[in-house]
């Protein structure tokens, strides 16, 4: 699966504030099953047009790291629990698809 560092953070943050730890995060990076597949200065440009475009949701970092992933890999789905990914489109009108837990 492919992730960027503001996911990571806020995973992260999202663990802790649960309770839990953020030793499997770091798991799945050692064993591969995440990896970075976006550098946030690679994708400034687009990352800003992205959060311009959806400031009245307001779209996170995060949110715009996923959503150019998807444009950057149109097979792929994102995995999330944030329903404005219901709303959020690639390359301004195609469906971003989801996994959801309701899903």
């Amino acid at each position: 699966m492919l992730t960027c560092e503001p996911v990571l953070t806020e995973a992260a943050f999202l663990m802790k504030r649960e309770g839990c730890e953020a030793d499997p995060l770091f798991m799945l990076l050692e064993r591969g099953v995440l990896r970075v597949g976006l550098e946030v200065e690679d994708q400034l440009a687009d990352l800003r047009v992205l959060m311009r475009r959806y400031r009245d949701r307001p779209m996170s970092l995060a949110d715009a790291c996923l959503v150019r992933l998807a444009e950057m890999h149109p097979g792929g789905r994102v995995l999330t629990f944030d329903t404005d990914f219901r709303i959020y489109r690639r390359h301004g009108n195609k469906v971003i698809p989801v996994l959801m837990p309701e899903d």
